[in-house]
């Protein structure tokens, strides 16, 4: 009966709590704007990070081929050792006050902007090792071919890199996703930022922020998963 008693009374608190969070004055849509705004920003940074990425890719596996580009190369080299080496949320910072807030730029810009900058280093690198592990004898395949380099690149190299690096371009998206959560830093009301002002009204910070992690967890499991399906189907393809 005693922990009968205990149960009801704690099932009563949280129910209480659980209303006063989430339904009182539609509490709740503070975290569903906010996961669109993360998506959004998430999928924005996705193609700018991929489209640059691919680009530092080409210039510096080029240059390590050919020995060409040098002074692109030596640019995006600068640049990846700085976005690598800096943190993320500095970067947000510097692209929002220093920037682009000046010039009136819209704030999910901005963080699509910083985000996507810093992505794209880190998918160049891994579009990178893709490429340089492709054996030279596809070159030479191509210029058998009639192929000149960047024919051959196009049509031979990056086709077979794409596949070998699609599940850490993957998993690169997952963790794009998480750091996004650092967004509220430039005044967006993204997920975190929205159970943020969901403890700031009720001053219960259990609830919310559990709910923000719960959320970022269930999406980074059907990543996941989906990631695991895709590497099992590219295993499958190769035999």
């Amino acid at each position: 009966m005693f922990l009968t008693g205990d149960f009801s009374e704690w099932f009563d608190d949280f129910k209480m709590r659980f209303i006063n969070d989430f339904i009182t004055d539609n509490r709740w849509k503070y975290l569903w704007n906010g996961l669109g705004v993360t998506i959004k920003i998430t999928l924005g940074a996705l193609v700018l990070g991929v489209v640059l990425g691919f680009l530092i890719a080409a210039i510096r596996s080029t240059h390590d081929k050919t020995g060409k580009l040098k002074v692109l190369n030596f640019i995006a080299h600068i640049y990846l050792t700085v976005i690598r080496g800096t943190p993320v949320v500095v970067q947000l910072l510097i692209t929002y006050f220093v920037i682009l807030a000046p010039l009136g730029v819209d704030e999910i810009i901005v963080a699509i902007c910083a985000f996507g900058i810093n992505s794209g280093a880190y998918v160049a690198e891994i579009v990178r090792a893709g490429i340089m592990s492709i054996d030279n004898g596809q070159f030479e395949a191509g210029r058998s071919l009639g192929f000149n380099y960047r024919q051959t690149m196009w049509y031979i190299i990056l086709p077979q890199a794409f596949k070998n690096i699609l599940p850490a371009l993957c998993n690169e998206f997952i963790v794009l996703l998480k750091e996004t959560s650092v967004a509220g830093y430039v005044a967006l009301q993204d997920l975190t930022k929205g159970g943020d002002i969901i403890r700031g009204r009720t001053f219960d910070a259990f609830l919310p922020l559990i709910a923000v992690a719960l959320i970022y967890l269930v999406i980074v499991m059907i990543l996941t998963k989906l990631v695991s399906i895709l590497e099992r189907k590219l295993r499958s393809s190769e035999h």
